[in-house]
C-alpha cells in the first residue's frame, strides 16, 4: 500500500448520481416559469443568481435549492406566477429528496477494494445534514467508512480541521471527487493528495482553473491502482 493512509471521498457525483437530478428539475422550473415572462428573460440565469446568493443563508443541498426556486419564480415573474406552478416546483424539489440512491458504476467494488486493502475511508461532503446522512445509509456503503464529515464548505480551513481530527498529516491524506473547486485544489493547497474523477455534468460553481497538473482519472475503478503508485 502507498504512504497514503486515509482516503476521503466526495458523495454527490462521486459515489452516486446527483447533478442529473438538479438539471432535470431546473429544466422543469424553466418550463413552468417561462409561461409568465417574455422571451428575452433568462429564467435559468435568474435561478442561478438567486441560488448563489442564498448559499450563505441556506447552504448547499436540495432544500436550499428548492427554496431558491420558489424565491426566483416569484421574483422573476414579479409575483405573477400561479399557485399551481409553485406547487409543481415544490413537488419537483420533493422528488429529488425522495429519489433512490443510484450508485455510479464501479463505486461499490472500488470502495470495497480500498477498505479490504486497509485504507481508512471517510466521506467528506457538502449538503443538507439529514439528506446526506440518509443517502449514505441507503447507499449500502456505510459499513466501509470510518466516519462521515458533512461540512458547510470545502475550503483549506475545513480540510485542515478534518485531516487533523483524523490524526494524520496532510501527506497521508488523499481526497477524491468530481469537483476541482471543492475536492481537489483546496486539498493540494494544504499539502494533501487529491484526485479528480470528472462527472459528465458539473455545476459551473464547482469548476475552477488549474495548471493542468491535477491528477485525473477517467473512472473511479482506476483509483486503487493510482493509490498504490502514489
Amino acid at each position: 500500500m502507498s504512504t497514503i493512509e486515509v482516503v476521503g471521498l466526495d458523495a454527490d457525483d462521486t459515489l452516486w448520481h446527483s447533478e442529473v437530478f438538479f438539471e432535470r428539475v431546473q429544466r422543469r422550473f424553466v418550463e413552468l416559469v417561462s409561461r409568465y415572462v417574455t422571451a428575452d428573460v433568462d429564467v435559468a440565469m435568474a435561478l442561478e443568481e438567486v441560488n448563489l446568493s442564498n448559499l450563505a443563508r441556506y447552504g448547499y443541498g436540495i432544500k436550499g435549492f428548492t427554496l431558491s426556486m420558489m424565491e426566483a419564480a416569484i421574483s422573476v415573474t414579479d409575483g405573477a406566477i400561479g399557485t399551481e406552478e409553485l406547487s409543481q416546483i415544490l413537488a419537483a424539489g420533493r422528488t429529488m429528496l425522495d429519489h433512490p440512491v443510484d450508485l455510479l458504476d464501479g463505486v461499490d467494488a472500488t470502495v470495497t477494494t480500498l477498505a479490504d486493502a486497509g485504507y481508512r475511508l471517510v466521506v467528506v461532503t457538502k449538503g443538507d445534514l439529514h439528506h446526506q446522512q440518509a443517502k449514505l445509509w441507503r447507499s449500502g456503503l456505510t459499513d466501509r467508512f470510518e466516519r462521515v464529515e458533512i461540512v458547510p464548505e470545502k475550503d483549506p480551513a475545513t480540510y485542515r480541521r478534518v485531516i487533523s481530527s483524523l490524526g494524520v498529516t496532510p501527506d497521508r491524506f488523499c481526497m477524491v471527487g468530481n469537483s476541482l473547486r471543492s475536492d481537489v485544489l483546496p486539498v493540494l493547497e494544504v499539502g494533501g493528495h487529491a484526485v479528480h474523477v470528472p462527472y459528465h455534468l458539473t455545476w459551473a460553481h464547482e469548476d475552477a482553473d488549474h495548471d493542468g497538473s491535477v491528477p485525473t482519472l477517467d473512472h473511479i475503478s482506476a483509483l486503487p491502482a493510482w493509490l498504490d503508485g502514489a
